[in-house]
């Protein structure tokens, strides 16, 4: 991980249905989220992640991932991987992930 990525701030907001990553109080990646329910309970379908052009290829979408995908774990809840981003990043790191699922 880089500079960037180590110094980002990543914060949930309920009423925007999104985790916000931040460098230095300045918005720069949003990983947006919809609530869901299936047979098991709740669940939260990531359905879309972007960072600003100006700190993209700075490993700012996986911190930003890794901390939502930490936050749905520590509420006790799943994900539904609905984003492209996201799929893949569960799929590389399965060990870390998979209970997510």
């Amino acid at each position: 991980m880089n500079d960037s990525a180590d110094r980002l701030s990543v914060t949930r907001d309920d009423a925007r249905r999104r985790w916000e990553g931040r460098l230095d109080g300045e918005l720069v990646a949003i990983a947006d989220y919809v609530p869901q329910q299936d047979e098991r309970g709740e669940v939260l379908a990531l359905v879309h992640t972007e960072v600003v052009p100006e700190h993209q290829d700075e490993g700012l979408a996986s911190a930003l991932v890794d901390a939502a995908l930490e936050d749905v774990r520590d509420r006790g809840l799943r994900v539904v991987p609905a984003c492209s981003f996201v799929r893949l990043h569960v799929r590389r790191h399965p060990e870390r992930y998979a209970d997510l699922l």
